[in-house]
């Protein structure tokens, strides 16, 4: 295809950009039509990569009608999930997750890793259900199910849990994830994790330190017990809220050994501005991670939006330059980075390959009826066109003569 009149960042006037099969062919001014090509008239849409969400719960999404989170916190949300599993079944998952994937694909993302809820209350409910969208969906988005187990996970009382985790990924998720901080034996929780990944050839996908006490950090042990069991395959440390109630010295003690370690870590402002700090009064904490010394000391930090309409969250469009936007004002990220934290470096944490929009680049690309990345993310702009591996997934343009 051929994108006619595309605006690209840090160039002046507009340029043509012509894809061949799943990557940008050629670039330039008054490009001519190759055979058959299709020809699309960006007008003047600001043309840049595809978004990824890094950090869903398509199995919850949609819930927040049906079931309520009174108390508004963390614990709250569990709670009212487990109580009310009678009401969710493998049929009404699947339709609320799709419908979700399609409002993301829409919104521009071509990637997403989500958790599946796999514990004694809904076995592999989860799973099964996300596995069946990810198929239904497979030419649209690139997707990752990450089996998020209960606790305990250590031990002999950890054993049913950790069956639970081979399940899962036999019957199709791709990685591992658990909450160590929730379990009666964080560090062993740590411990039994890294080894079942080991052993399943997995990445894994932790909910690490979700809460804002500061005398329970385990995403150190984490960081330790990567690097002296040389585990080999991906790590990332989703939440780490409790970074930010440390010391600045313990800050920065903790977040160079998340770089040495190669831990990724992914901040999620939706959920957590909701969830966190609300037995606080006063000072009342953000509820995000550390997130400026983790980047200064070169931890991929990537931003996510969690939850979707459910008890965790009651708000939410899918949309990952509403993320962007949270990050800003929240993390005090600068645009650029912002929107690279919602493409580029998710991308990156999910192990995909990344596009920038020159020849050569794998075609996932997105329009934005935006004049700058600013702009795009300040009034999270349309998006009439979203291309995923040179193929158009979603598009409200029609091809010119």
């Amino acid at each position: 295809m051929l994108l006619k009149n595309c605006r690209v960042v840090d160039v002046v006037g507009l340029r043509d950009v012509r894809i061949e099969g799943s990557l940008i062919d050629e670039i330039g001014e008054s490009l001519r039509r190759n055979g058959d090509e299709t020809v699309f008239d960006a007008s003047g849409s600001l043309l840049t990569s595809s978004l990824a969400e890094p950090h869903a719960h398509l199995d919850k999404a949609f819930l927040a009608e049906r079931i309520d989170n009174p108390t508004g916190d963390l614990m709250g949300a569990i709670t009212a999930m487990e109580s009310n599993r009678k009401l969710i079944t493998i049929a009404d998952t699947i339709e609320r997750a799709e419908r979700a994937v399609h409002l993301m694909v829409k919104n521009g993302v071509t990637a997403i890793r989500t958790h599946a809820d796999v514990t004694e209350w809904n076995n592999l409910d989860s799973v099964e259900a996300l596995v069946e969208v990810k198929r239904r969906t497979s030419e649209l988005v690139d997707m990752q199910i990450c089996a998020l187990l209960g606790w305990p996970l250590s031990g002999s009382n950890g054993k049913h849990n950790r069956q639970l985790g081979r399940s899962a990924i036999g019957a199709g998720a791709d990685l591992l994830g658990g909450c160590p901080h929730i379990d009666e034996d964080p560090t062993g929780a740590n411990v039994a994790l890294l080894e079942l990944a080991g052993e399943l050839d997995c990445d894994l996908d932790l909910h690490t330190d979700e809460h804002t006490d500061a005398n329970r950090v385990t995403l150190e042990d984490l960081a330790e017990r990567v690097m002296q069991t040389k585990f080999r395959r991906s790590v990332t440390a989703s939440h780490c809220v409790s970074l930010a109630m440390q010391s600045h010295d313990s800050q920065a003690r903790i977040a160079e050994k998340v770089a040495a370690a190669g831990i990724s870590v992914i901040v999620l402002p939706h959920t957590n501005l909701f969830l966190q700090g609300r037995e606080a009064t006063a000072p009342q904490p953000r509820g995000l991670t550390a997130v400026s010394i983790l980047r200064k000391s070169g931890v991929r930090v990537a931003i996510g939006a969690d939850n979707l309409q459910d008890p965790f969250n009651p708000i939410g469009r899918g949309d990952p330059l509403e993320s962007a936007g949270l990050a800003i004002l929240a993390a005090h990220l600068l645009p650029q980075d912002a929107f690279e934290a919602v493409s580029t470096v998710a991308r990156q944490v999910m192990g995909l390959a990344t596009t920038k929009i020159s020849v050569g680049q794998p075609a996932n690309l997105m329009l934005n009826r935006a004049t700058s990345l600013r702009e795009a993310i300040a009034v999270t702009a349309e998006r009439p066109m979203v291309i995923r591996n040179g193929v158009v997934v979603s598009s409200c343009l029609a091809a010119v003569n």
